[in-house]
């Protein structure tokens, strides 16, 4: 791993609203880390959905049945309930990997609070809405611009004074817009101007994530990623953007870089 870091580097997808693709793009980090030679660890936190750990049974039933050697993160899902049994798996989980990344349900949920104290980088995923953006700044409703940081913001302000107090360390807060579109400019506009304002107000950094693409559910049941290109054929002109997509948000993201090339084993 890459010189001078020397405990594991926690990465936790967070958002209160569901549907923004959190779930698939925190999927695709962990496989993406695997894939540089990494050692990843995953912990679901949404006993419900449990969308993350579906996500990489799957993953682990294709290899099983297919003996193909693919970046495999280990994993676990919480049961919603235990503060022990949170700290046990946390600890487990942890003691091993040089990441580990952390998948928090889509509602206020106290041990997605406590993983967001626990944060070296936050990533809220949001997809390209006023709706969407309401979860972490107010906007006027005829200019567009901020009015005040909303509720979560204000959660996550709390989290990086509580994680300065107990080791000294910062939170990387990563606003993620998934799914962009290439039509109505100008709600695009507005949101990115919003974001800009918000990002200088309450200190986040913007990056693109994943687009609006049925290849991404079309892989969920064999637990598969763009990363799998040799696993499900050849990849038409979408495909190959998709990747992309992956590759400029993993850059984005700026985590600390283990040595071998990236998506050396796709």
């Amino acid at each position: 791993m890459s010189e001078g870091r020397e405990k594991t580097h926690i990465i936790v997808f967070a958002n209160e609203k569901g549907g923004t693709g959190k779930s698939t793009t925190a999927v695709h980090v962990a496989i993406a880390l695997a894939a540089k030679g990494a050692r990843v660890a995953a912990f679901d936190l949404d006993h419900r959905q449990r969308t993350t750990g579906r996500y990489l049974d799957n993953r682990a039933a294709t290899i099983a049945r297919t003996g193909r050697a693919l970046p495999m993160p280990i994993h676990e899902t919480h049961d919603g309930v235990s503060e022990d049994r949170f700290e046990q798996v946390y600890a487990r989980l942890a003691a091993d990997a040089d990441y580990l990344v952390i998948d928090t349900p889509g509602r206020d949920d106290h041990f997605a609070r406590l993983s967001a104290t626990r944060a070296d980088t936050l990533v809220t995923p949001m997809n390209d809405s006023f709706v969407d953006f309401d979860l972490i700044g107010q906007v006027d409703p005829d200019s567009y611009k901020v009015t005040r940081p909303s509720f979560y913001s204000e959660l996550i302000w709390d989290a990086r004074k509580v994680r300065a107090k107990s080791d000294g360390s910062t939170i990387d807060w990563v606003v993620l817009r998934n799914r962009l579109q290439h039509i109505e400019a100008r709600n695009m506009r507005r949101v990115s101007e919003a974001l800009g304002q918000l990002a200088k107000r309450v200190g986040f950094r913007i990056i693109p994530g994943l687009g609006e693409r049925v290849i991404y559910r079309e892989l969920f049941p064999k637990g598969l990623t763009m990363l799998d290109s040799k696993d499900f054929g050849d990849m038409g002109l979408s495909h190959v953007a998709a990747r992309q997509e992956l590759r400029e948000m993993m850059a984005g993201l700026a985590l600390p870089e283990p040595t071998i090339p990236m998506f050396a084993t796709a």
